[in-house]
């Protein structure tokens, strides 16, 4: 997992994470081997990913949630210390590697005290697989550049937003 270390590295130089920040993780281990999405996951990928992000999180306070896959609706599985009542619906099931996807299955079984929730809005994210983590990420998106295109087969896209633009001609942006 070279790349993914790389891709991590390269954004956390460019300050991408953010203490206290949700960020959306999208992922097919089975794109990661070179295979079609949702066709073979992987519990061995999904561990070292896994691992990666944890690490990322411990050196810079960010909380990753994990998306998981369309037969569990795209759900996200985060730690309830990151639940929002007011902002998220706490929805009843657990992501299964053929339903959920092995990541998203991997954290819900190695977090320290995780749930499920319908749907979610963060300002950033990483999807790696084309697992069109969109519906998550707050309006306006942006995409973020990095040289690490691919982790395995799976193509990266990297996302982070800003706030919309509002009003008319006399408006004024910073």
């Amino acid at each position: 997992m070279e790349k993914l270390q790389q891709l991590l590295d390269e954004l956390k130089a460019q300050q991408f994470f953010r203490k206290g920040e949700l960020c959306v993780i999208g992922c097919s281990t089975s794109e990661v081997i070179g295979e079609r999405i949702g066709s073979v996951g992987s519990m061995e990928i999904a561990e070292t990913l896994f691992k990666h992000f944890q690490q990322i999180e411990k050196e810079t306070g960010v909380h990753f949630v994990y998306q998981g896959c369309e037969h569990i609706n795209r759900a996200i599985t985060i730690e309830r210390a990151d639940y929002d009542p007011y902002t998220m619906e706490e929805v009843t099931v657990v992501p299964d590697v053929h339903a959920g996807g092995s990541l998203a299955t991997y954290a819900y079984q190695h977090m320290k005290d995780p749930m499920v929730v319908e749907s979610i809005t963060v300002p950033k994210g990483i999807d790696i697989g084309q697992t069109l983590i969109g519906m998550h990420l707050k309006h306006v998106a942006i995409p973020i550049r990095t040289s690490v295109k691919q982790i395995g087969e799976a193509v990266v896209t990297i996302a982070s937003s800003r706030p919309k633009k509002i009003g008319g001609e006399r408006a004024k942006y910073d």
